[in-house]
C-alpha cells in the first residue's frame, strides 16, 4: 500500500476572501513595509522625529559641515554635575512638552544681531534648535552649506528663515537621514492630521496654555551680553536678561528648573543637551605644545651632552619604556602634524628651564620624563573622545537601520504558529 502523505499548508497562503489576496493588494503591503531607500528619503517632503540622543546630534552636525562644537548631555543642574560638562558652554537645548510662552513676553522683532528662525514644518525642532544656537556662536566654522545658507539669510526675518530651512534639501536631507519607512508613514499622517485639525481650528488667537502639547527642542544661548530662549515654535526671540560669559548657566537654570517641576514625581518628560567646544580641540593643542616642548629640551640635551641618552637608559629605572612610546614628532593618529607643532607655543615651564642656565642634564632629563607621563594622559584623553566620535556613528547607524521588515516577518511568523495572540494578551 502507497503511503499517505497530507498535503502541508503554505505559509504564506492567504484566505480567499482576504481583502489582501489580490496580487495588487500583496505588492502594496510588501511596498509599506520594505525598508526606506536612500531615494525615498531624498525624494519624501516630511521630516521626521529624531530622539534627544546626544550622538544623533554629534552626527548631524559633523554632516551639516560644523566642526569644534560638540554635544553632552547634562543629566542635572546641580553644579557639581555642571563642573563635569567642558567649556566653554556656547548653549543648551532643551526637550520638554511645549507650552507657548505668552506672546506679550516675546520681542516685537527679531535683534539684528540674533540670527533666529521659526519652524515652518513639523519635526524639524531638532535640525531648527542646533542652527539657532550654531549660527550664533561667534567664529564657529559652520561648512560651505551653512555658511552659504546663514549669509543668505542674514537680512530674512524668523519666519522667512524657517521656511528657507523647509526648502533647503541639504539640511532636510542630513535630518532625514535617520528616518525609517514607519518614520515617513507616521510623518505623512501626523501631517494629513494637522491639515484636518487646521481646516476645523477656531479661529480665535488668544493665548492660551494647552495642557496635551507635544515633545518639543528649544533653544537657549547667551548672544552679546543677553541670554535669549529661541523657540521655533514662537515668533520672536525672548530675552532672559543680561549676562557674561560665565554665569550665564546661572540664569538659565531657574527657567529650567520650573519647567521640570511641572512634571508629575517620578516622570522624566525632559532632556537637557549642552553645546560645548569640542574636547578634542584644547586636547590636540595641549598635545601639541607638549611634543614641541620634549623636541626642545632634547636639542638643548644634544648641546650640552652628546651621550646624555646612554645616561637616560643607565638610569631610568624602568621608566624608560614609556619613553620609548613618547611622540616626538607628527603622528596623525592623534591629529598631529608638522604645522600643528610648529604653530604650538612652547609651555612656560620650559622655556624657564631652558633660560636657566643652572639646570643640569639630570634635571633636563627628569623633566623630559615628566613632560613623557603628562604626554600619557594626553593621549589617553585624546584616545577616548575618538572612541566617543565612533560610538556615536555607531549608535547613528543603528538607529538609521530600518527594523520594520525583520519586525514584521517575525510577527508574521508568530501568528502562523499561533502564539502571537497569547503574547497580545499577556500585554
Amino acid at each position: 500500500m502507497s503511503p499517505r502523505y497530507t498535503k502541508r499548508r503554505r505559509l504564506n497562503k492567504v484566505p480567499d476572501n482576504s481583502t489582501f489576496a489580490s496580487p495588487a493588494s500583496h505588492d502594496f503591503e510588501e511596498a509599506e513595509f520594505a525598508a526606506a531607500t536612500e531615494d525615498d528619503k531624498k525624494n519624501w517632503p516630511g521630516w521626521c522625529e529624531i530622539e534627544s540622543e546626544p550622538a544623533f546630534f554629534n552626527v548631524m552636525l559633523k554632516q551639516f559641515g560644523v566642526k569644534g562644537v560638540k554635544i553632552r548631555e547634562i543629566v542635572s543642574l546641580d553644579d557639581e554635575i555642571l563642573g563635569f560638562i567642558p567649556r566653554p558652554i556656547y548653549g543648551i537645548i532643551f526637550l520638554f512638552k511645549w507650552r507657548e510662552e505668552d506672546p506679550v513676553k516675546q520681542e516685537y522683532s527679531c535683534p539684528q544681531n540674533v540670527w533666529f528662525a521659526n519652524q515652518t514644518v513639523g519635526n524639524a525642532c531638532a535640525s531648527i534648535a542646533l542652527l539657532n544656537i550654531v549660527n550664533n556662536i561667534p567664529d564657529c566654522e559652520l561648512g560651505d552649506h551653512l555658511q552659504s545658507f546663514k549669509d543668505f539669510t542674514a537680512s530674512f526675518t524668523p519666519a522667512l528663515r524657517g521656511n528657507a530651512i523647509g526648502n533647503f534639501e541639504f539640511i532636510r536631507q542630513v535630518h532625514n537621514s535617520f528616518a525609517r519607512k514607519m518614520d515617513m508613514l507616521n510623518g505623512d499622517l501626523l501631517m494629513k492630521n494637522d491639515v484636518e485639525a487646521a481646516k476645523r481650528r477656531s479661529k480665535e488667537s488668544t493665548y492660551n496654555d494647552q495642557g496635551d502639547a507635544a515633545f518639543h527642542f528649544v533653544a537657549f544661548i547667551p548672544v552679546d551680553g543677553t541670554l535669549w530662549k529661541l523657540d521655533g515654535l514662537e515668533r520672536q526671540p525672548y530675552s532672559l536678561g543680561e549676562v557674561n560669559s560665565d554665569d550665564w548657566l546661572n540664569l538659565v537654570k531657574p527657567d529650567l528648573e520650573a519647567r521640570m517641576a511641572e512634571h508629575e514625581d517620578g516622570q522624566i518628560e525632559f532632556a537637557i543637551l549642552g553645546l560645548v567646544k569640542d574636547p578634542l580641540i584644547n586636547l590636540v593643542h595641549d598635545l601639541a605644545c607638549n611634543v614641541k616642548g620634549i623636541q626642545a629640551l632634547e636639542v638643548h640635551l644634544d648641546e650640552m651632552n652628546t651621550s646624555w641618552r646612554t645616561f637616560t637608559a643607565s638610569t631610568s629605572n624602568g621608566t624608560e619604556e614609556i619613553l620609548e612610546n613618547t611622540l616626538l614628532g607628527p603622528d596623525l593618529h592623534f591629529q598631529i602634524d608638522e604645522t600643528a607643532i610648529r604653530n604650538a607655543a612652547l609651555l612656560p615651564e620650559v622655556q624657564h628651564k631652558l633660560s636657566n642656565e643652572g639646570t643640569s642634564t639630570a634635571d633636563f632629563i627628569k623633566f623630559r620624563r615628566k613632560l613623557a607621563f603628562e604626554q600619557t594622559s594626553l593621549r589617553m584623553l585624546i584616545k577616548e573622545e575618538q572612541a566617543s566620535d565612533y560610538h556615536d556613528e555607531d549608535r547613528a547607524a543603528t538607529r538609521r537601520h530600518d527594523y520594520g521588515p525583520a519586525v514584521k516577518t517575525w510577527t508574521r511568523f508568530l501568528a502562523r504558529k499561533g502564539t502571537l495572540g497569547g503574547l497580545l494578551k499577556l500585554k
